[in-house]
C-alpha cells in the first residue's frame, strides 16, 4: 500500500500548471502510463475519481475528460458502483472499406425511404463534448440530425448525429442527398475512418414506435464514429436497428 501512495505522489508531480499542454491531456498521458503498470494491466481498479483528483491537483471535470477518452478509446471500462479499470488486453476485430448506410443500402439494391428527419442545435453530451474536444463549460451546440429510415414497406433504423461544431452546417442543407457527399461537396470535408461499436438490448417503448415494432422486441445499437482525412472527428452516430432487420458481418484475414 505504501508503494502504491508513493507512485501516486509521483503521478501528480507530472501535471504542469504552466504548460500549454491542457491539464486533461497531461492527466490523459499520465493514465496511459498508470494503466500499463502491470497491476493495472492485471484488472485493478483505479483510484476512485475524488482521490485522484486529488492526487493530480486537478479538477473532477478535468480528471473525467481524460477518463472518458480512454474509455471511448476502449482502454478503460467503468461500471456504475464498481469503479473503472484498464480493459484486459484481447483479440480486437477491425472492419475495413467501410460504408456509408446509403452506400450499403445501394450495394443491397434496397431503395430507402426517410420516414423521418429532423435537424436540431442542442448541447451535447459529457460523452459527445470528449469525442468532439468541446469544452462543456462553454455551452457550445451541436447540429443534431435525426432520421428514421427503411425500405418502402416499413422502417427498420432510426439514426441520431451529432456533428463537430466547426463544421458550418446551418441545417438547411438537402439531407435527402448521400450525407458524406454534402460534406465533401459542400464542405469539403472528406471522411476516412470509422470506429463502431455494436450492441443489444430491448426496444422499449421509445424506439419501438419509431421502428413499428414491440417494446419487448430486440434492438441492435451501432456506434459509429467518424473522422476526415486528417483525423479530425466529424460525427458521432448512433443507429437503432430493428434485428429482424439487420445483421452484422465482420470479415477477417489471417
Amino acid at each position: 500500500m505504501r508503494y502504491q501512495r508513493t507512485k501516486e505522489q509521483r503521478m501528480s508531480m507530472k501535471l504542469d500548471p504552466n504548460s500549454e499542454k491542457p491539464l486533461h491531456i497531461q492527466a490523459e498521458e499520465v493514465l496511459r502510463k498508470l494503466i500499463e503498470s502491470e497491476e493495472y494491466k492485471n484488472g485493478k481498479l483505479l483510484p476512485n475519481e475524488v482521490l485522484l483528483s486529488e492526487q493530480l491537483n486537478i479538477s473532477r471535470n478535468t480528471l473525467r475528460q481524460a477518463i472518458n477518452k480512454l474509455v471511448f478509446e476502449g482502454l478503460l471500462v467503468r461500471k456504475k458502483g464498481h469503479g473503472t479499470r484498464a480493459v484486459k488486453k484481447g483479440i480486437v476485430g477491425g472492419v475495413k472499406n467501410w460504408l456509408s448506410f446509403s452506400q450499403e443500402m445501394k450495394m443491397l439494391g434496397i431503395e430507402i425511404k426517410n420516414f423521418e428527419l429532423h435537424v436540431s442545435f442542442k448541447k451535447p453530451s459529457e460523452e459527445i463534448c470528449t469525442f468532439f474536444k468541446i469544452d462543456p463549460e462553454k455551452g457550445t451546440k451541436c447540429m443534431v440530425l435525426e432520421r428514421v429510415r427503411g425500405n418502402k414497406e416499413y422502417p427498420f433504423v432510426s439514426f441520431i448525429s451529432y456533428f463537430n461544431p466547426n463544421i458550418p452546417l446551418t441545417g438547411d442543407e438537402d439531407f435527402a442527398q448521400p450525407l458524406y457527399g454534402i460534406l465533401e461537396n459542400k464542405y469539403n470535408i472528406i471522411v476516412k475512418t470509422s470506429k463502431e461499436e455494436v450492441t443489444a438490448r430491448l426496444a422499449g417503448e421509445f424506439i419501438a414506435e419509431k421502428l413499428d415494432i414491440k417494446s419487448s422486441d430486440p434492438i441492435l445499437i451501432r456506434k459509429r464514429f467518424v473522422y476526415d482525412v486528417n483525423g479530425t472527428p466529424i460525427e458521432y452516430n448512433i443507429g437503432y436497428y430493428r434485428a429482424d432487420s439487420f445483421t452484422y458481418t465482420i470479415e477477417a484475414e489471417r
